[in-house]
């Protein structure tokens, strides 16, 4: 299958930092996020200027319309990297949003929320999603509306979360990072049932991955602080009911040991479709510095039902070229899965195509180059094909078809 792509990186380095100190507002952010609708039209969310902005677009981003204002005032948002304005279109045609304010404390943020529901036109009064109002780290938000099964229309938002650190220092007792949290609304984001915990001992700043099983259940992955600062994968299904405890399963086994975050979350993407679905395709970056000697790179895996990681990782990205920051994209047995490289100071993008669900890859390519600032990679599909969008500093929003 031919495949068309191009596509460049945001950030110069790959650098893991000791702190969560990623969550700030640019004047120019370049870290956006996009979706289709059911009509075709590319929407687009940003933060310029502390303000959350809204445009769409009839010809694959080529132009936009004029930005609909979301925030009433400015905000400090969090728009860098891994940090970013969300936006996902449900199946009624609802338009929702997502970001995360930093606030006055260093590390500390609300997660808020606003929707459309007259296509665009304007979106509602934001309200913060989660009950708890300490001025703590409620940050890196991630979205998912489901679109098929049961779930269908349910709203999901998961974020980063301090809360029980701090109860924990409180009393005296250890506590490994940080915690994720979820709210969930069934009535299309008019309002959204108090926060639960999905699990503890998470990274504290690496973005959580969101896919949906055919039936619409939300399954996250999320790097996890295991004993002795081994900072690999987990995953998890999000309850479906209240107070149903989640069950936490580890994915990766790389063994990384690092005392600070790697800033560089995982790509996760559902595995088949319907009745013929089988698990799950998941890439990740891992650090190398395990006693086996291996080095660091980024590797793809397979996970199948209940035995999770069916087949060994395979290694892909060049290590020396900081390759990072993948996104993966499935449709049936058809599997994209792109990344970022920095070569003799250029911005590249490399892309490996499956026709077969990831059981066998052909070779990587080159797809672009770029000397400027530009976005991470993101994959999404229209009309039963893919597409990838990149933002760049001097060519504006790129989209382009496999």
């Amino acid at each position: 299958m031919k495949i068309l792509l191009a596509l460049c990186l945001f950030f110069s380095s790959f650098v893991a930092n000791a702190h969560d100190d990623h969550t700030k507002s640019q004047d120019n952010s370049l870290a956006i996020s996009v979706a289709f609708d059911a009509q075709g039209s590319l929407w687009r969310v940003l933060e310029k200027n502390g303000l959350i902005l809204v445009s769409s677009s009839r010809d694959l981003g080529k132009t936009f319309s004029s930005p609909v204002q979301v925030t009433p005032s400015t905000q400090k948002i969090g728009a860098e990297g891994e940090a970013r304005p969300k936006i996902a279109i449900g199946p009624e045609g609802n338009i929702y949003l997502t970001w995360t304010e930093a606030l006055k404390k260093p590390f500390t943020g609300y997660i808020w929320f606003s929707r459309s529901i007259n296509g665009g036109k304007s979106f509602e009064k934001p309200t913060i999603v989660h009950t708890d109002r300490a001025e703590i780290t409620h940050r890196f938000d991630e979205l998912n509306v489901a679109k098929t099964g049961d779930a269908k229309g349910k709203v999901t938002v998961t974020w980063i979360d301090k809360r029980d650190l701090i109860a924990a220092k409180s009393a005296g007792k250890p506590y490994e990072g940080a915690a994720i949290y979820y709210a969930t609304s069934t009535n299309q984001g008019a309002s959204f049932a108090p926060e639960q915990k999905l699990a503890d001992s998470t990274c504290e700043c690496c973005r959580i991955a969101l896919t949906n099983k055919p039936d619409g259940t939300v399954v996250a992955m999320w790097r996890h602080v295991f004993e002795g600062s081994e900072r690999d994968h987990m995953m998890a299904e999000i309850p479906t009911q209240p107070n149903q405890v989640p069950v936490t399963k580890r994915a990766t086994f790389g063994r990384w040991k690092i005392d600070g975050c790697p800033h560089h979350g995982a790509a996760l993407a559902v595995g088949g479709e319907g009745k013929d679905w089988w698990g799950y395709h998941m890439a990740w970056f891992d650090g190398g510095n395990d006693d086996s000697g291996k080095d660091a790179s980024l590797f793809y895996a397979r996970m199948d039902g209940e035995a999770w990681v069916s087949s060994p990782p395979k290694k892909f990205g060049k290590h020396s070229n900081q390759a990072g920051h993948p996104a993966l994209l499935s449709m049936g047995e058809n599997v994209w899965l792109v990344w970022r490289e920095i070569e003799s100071k250029n911005n590249k993008i490399l892309g490996m195509f499956s026709d077969d669900g990831g059981r066998s890859w052909g070779a990587p390519k080159e797809l672009a180059t770029s000397a400027g600032k530009t976005d991470y990679p993101i994959l999404l599909t229209k009309d039963n094909r893919a597409y990838l969008t990149w933002n760049t500093d001097k060519d504006g929003l790129i989209l382009l078809g496999f």
